[in-house]
């Protein structure tokens, strides 16, 4: 009888102890997580007869004739921008294609190719300093869709002004939301007329599906790509 008492005994212990420190582990984490998208930036490089895709996951640098491509396909419905700075301090919006799209083609396992189709985006002869700026958010970033309207309407004269406002709407965003931004991306940086970069009208090359990462994070997820254009 004492034998099965300090059996019970040791079994209620070893309970005790399992809920204490157990911890949901990174499934749960996972779900609390409300944004989540696969994103690949790829970009052929190298020389005529020795074309080959790599992946651009940081700053780097390109040279003319290089071809780059983006995508994005959401897992959890969140809100995704890609902008783009030209050297000479122009801002595009790349994706959505426009600020309507939200409300008519925005869907959870959708591929979104930028750019569209089979087209890919060439690196043409004015070389400088470029940066595309990823922002991923829970809620519509409301204040830089209406700047980026106001830019694409302006007259030339006044863009350079409002492409600072927009940068440094960039800025304001990354700083209020630092703390949601160190989220780590798990694998499994042009619509219109854009200076330094053209569509190329060759379709044989790969598709960057392959090399997409996982992106997760809380409320808010941003990462720039500055690219050496040479």
């Amino acid at each position: 009888m004492k034998y099965s008492k300090l059996v019970w005994t040791h079994i209620l212990l070893a309970v005790f102890c399992l809920i204490l420190f157990w911890s949901p582990g990174t499934n749960a984490a996972e779900n609390e997580k409300n944004v989540c998208f696969r994103w690949a930036f790829g970009a052929m490089v190298g020389s005529e007869n020795d074309r080959r895709l790599v992946a651009i996951t940081r700053d780097t640098m390109l040279k003319r004739g290089d071809q780059i491509k983006m995508l994005v396909e959401l897992k959890k419905k969140c809100f995704v921008y890609l902008l783009y700075r030209s050297a000479e301090n122009e801002v595009h919006m790349l994706f959505p294609y426009e600020m309507q799209q939200f409300d008519t083609d925005y869907k959870m396992r959708e591929k979104y190719y930028i750019p569209k189709g089979t087209g890919w985006f060439e690196l043409d002869a004015n070389v400088g300093r470029e940066s595309f700026y990823l922002l991923a958010s829970a809620r519509r970033l409301v204040r830089l869709e209406t700047l980026m309207g106001d830019y694409t309407s302006a007259d030339p004269g006044k863009k350079p002004e409002l492409a600072k406002q927009i940068l440094s709407e960039i800025r304001k965003l990354k700083k209020a939301n630092r703390k949601f931004t160190t989220d780590a991306e798990r694998p499994v940086a042009i619509g219109g007329n854009v200076r330094g970069i053209k569509k190329d009208k060759v379709v044989l090359t790969p598709d960057i599906d392959p090399i997409a990462a996982v992106v997760s994070a809380t409320d808010f997820y941003s990462k720039t790509f500055t690219i050496d254009h040479q």
